[in-house]
């Protein structure tokens, strides 16, 4: 069955019809409407154990909700660098029968101990070194995934919800193989020692005699298996009662402490919302609301590249061209006007809106780099120059139900094995390095995410779903990857809307991240090296630009940085004419799509 928008509402939505309206909710996004599935079922994750979870619930009659719980419950047990019970998410579920798209955010929040001055020396002034921030108490804010999906699997859910929980029990009590990107990444994070330096960590992570576990051990948690149990019976079961504590326990530890307290934990609520949408192309694009910066930078870079001839042009170095330059715009609007929209005022009509979009785009100069990417000022905001760091965690997984029912979810620790602190079988966050470090910039001005109490950080998660310009389900994508997920992610739109790639081949596209001056790219044939990011231990990649189209973008006077390997994680499920189902799988990491 058709959506129930024609082809030319569609052509002529604008964002002011969809965007969030005074007050913080929004509106329906029309051109969205009921898709009839014909497919059995997908899902595409970044652990073969998750996508078997997910896919056991779906032959039991459960929904893609249901099936989530269970994916990021094996997730969390079987990739603890990148997401867990302990971290956040953001998620878009389209629901097909009712024509509806959701956001739900499980953003963690800050304590309300704390202040501006959270990752300020008090004896120098001066912010505190990134890694001294992440391995600390204070970088924990209070996790919200897991009560975000329960939020929605009230919502969404035909199962049972502590049955979902089964096959990640089973696997933490009975033990797991440790992968090569689990097994790699302890060993490059652990010459750090900064894991070691937790007990709890230590003991789980490494031998005996210190080394690192090695690929293929088998590793149980019967702690974990616990708090699985727990949550089964009580969704809140992380955020009081005796888990809660156990989570302000090792909050409270030295180094910097945080102030984490149990009626912080208490008075944490996920929120729900319709999803921000725009057009592109007669293409209905969906992603999260603030305070992920994800749906308004990707749908911003979208934007600015619509009015050129992308399809024309094919993937060549004029087409990465305009999408570096548009990136550096929508990156530096992002950076200066996306936060916690209960704190700040965040105008995502007006930085999407098509007028605006346009001036920006009519900056791109097709023969050269621009001199300088200044944030616009669409609605004569007042914001600082931003002073947040990056760090490149998180996991992304999307499925698709057999009643047609949509999740693409993006979920996180934050920095690889967040904040190096293990609590009940699992680690906890350091959601909260992604606050700005300063409160206030070199002039003065306030700088929109700053930290504060209660306060949910920006993130840069960006779980999307498209619709093709009938209105109906075209496909879903979204990837980890810090602040590269909006590049990682916005390239798959490009890819498969005017490129006609197939879900894989856009994964496939080489990563090119261009934002405060310099394109950082994906480049063929070079071998992937240890360096000082430890989440950065991409294959070689293959599957990068050539060094004669690198060398085309210096000319045009772009300032590169050659990448021996990037970290995105992609994952998309596309709906087929025929209403089957095809997905992809990013194969720079250990990720795998599965159809029933």
């Amino acid at each position: 069955m058709k959506l129930i928008s024609s082809l030319a509402l569609i052509a002529a939505l604008s964002l002011e019809t969809c965007g969030p309206q005074p007050g913080g909710t929004a509106d329906q996004a029309p051109g969205i409407g009921k898709t009839i599935s014909k497919s059995k079922g997908m899902v595409a994750a970044a652990n073969p154990d998750a996508v078997e979870a997910g896919l056991d619930i779906l032959r039991a009659g459960g929904s893609a909700l249901d099936a989530a719980v269970g994916v990021q419950a094996v997730l969390g047990l079987v990739e603890p660098q990148s997401s867990g019970l302990g971290g956040g998410a953001f998620m878009l579920v389209y629901d097909a029968k009712k024509g509806e798209v959701w956001a739900y955010d499980g953003r963690e929040t800050a304590p309300a101990g704390a202040t501006a001055e959270l990752f300020i020396d008090p004896e120098t002034g001066e912010p505190f070194r990134f890694f001294e921030g992440i391995a600390s108490g204070r970088s924990t804010g209070v996790p919200g995934a897991v009560v975000m999906l329960h939020q929605a699997h009230q919502d969404h859910g035909k199962r049972d919800w502590a049955k979902n929980f089964n096959r990640a029990i089973t696997l933490a009590e009975k033990g797991f193989r440790v992968s090569p990107r689990l097994a790699g990444m302890i060993e490059r994070v652990g010459a750090f020692l900064v894991l070691k330096r937790d007990d709890n960590a230590r003991a789980y992570f490494f031998l005996e005699d210190g080394s690192p576990l090695p690929v293929g051990f088998v590793r149980d948690n019967p702690e974990y298996a616990k708090t699985l149990r727990a949550l089964s019976e009580n969704p809140r079961a992380l955020l009081e009662g005796p888990i809660a504590q156990a989570i302000l326990d090792v909050v409270a530890q030295e180094p910097l402490p945080g102030t984490m307290t149990l009626e912080d934990m208490a008075n944490y609520q996920p929120r729900k919302s319709r999803a921000l949408c725009s057009s592109y192309r007669q293409h209905l694009i969906c992603g999260p609301q603030p305070p992920s910066s994800g749906g308004v930078a990707v749908q911003s870079i979208l934007g600015m590249v619509e009015p050129f001839d992308m399809a024309g042009l094919g993937p060549s170095a004029q087409s990465w061209h305009i999408f570096a330059e548009a990136s550096f715009l929508a990156y530096a609007d992002r950076n200066k006007y996306v936060a916690d929209p209960q704190y700040v005022q965040v105008e995502t009509e007006q930085l999407l809106n098509k007028d605006y979009l346009s001036t920006r785009a009519a900056l791109i100069n097709m023969h050269a780099a621009m001199a300088d990417y200044k944030a616009g000022n669409p609605s004569e905001f007042m914001r600082g120059k931003d002073a947040t760091p990056d760090s490149p965690g998180t996991s992304h997984f999307t499925i698709v139900d057999g009643d047609g029912l949509v999740v693409s979810m993006t979920t996180t620790v934050e920095s690889a094995f967040g904040s190096q602190r293990m609590a009940a079988g699992f680690m906890l966050n350091n959601q909260l390095t992604d606050f700005s470090f300063k409160a206030v910039d070199e002039a003065g001005l306030p700088i929109a995410n700053a930290p504060a109490g209660g306060k949910r950080p920006r993130s840069s998660m960006a779980p999307h779903i498209v619709f093709n310009p009938e209105g109906e389900f075209l496909f879903t994508t979204g990837s980890p990857g810090g602040s590269s997920i909006i590049a990682y992610t916005a390239k798959t739109i490009i890819g498969i809307i005017d490129w006609g790639l197939s879900p894989q081949e856009a994964i496939e596209l080489p990563n090119v991240i261009a934002r405060r001056g310099t394109v950082k790219l994906e480049t063929r044939g070079l071998e992937p090296e240890l360096t000082d990011e430890p989440e950065r231990m991409g294959p070689a990649a293959r599957f990068g630009l050539s060094e004669d189209m690198a060398k085309a973008l210096e000319a045009k006077g772009h300032k590169l940085r050659r990448s021996k390997g990037e970290i995105s994680g992609l994952h998309i499920i596309y709906r087929n004419e025929d209403g089957s189902l095809s997905g992809g799988a990013d194969p720079r990491r250990e990720g795998v799509a599965r159809g029933l």
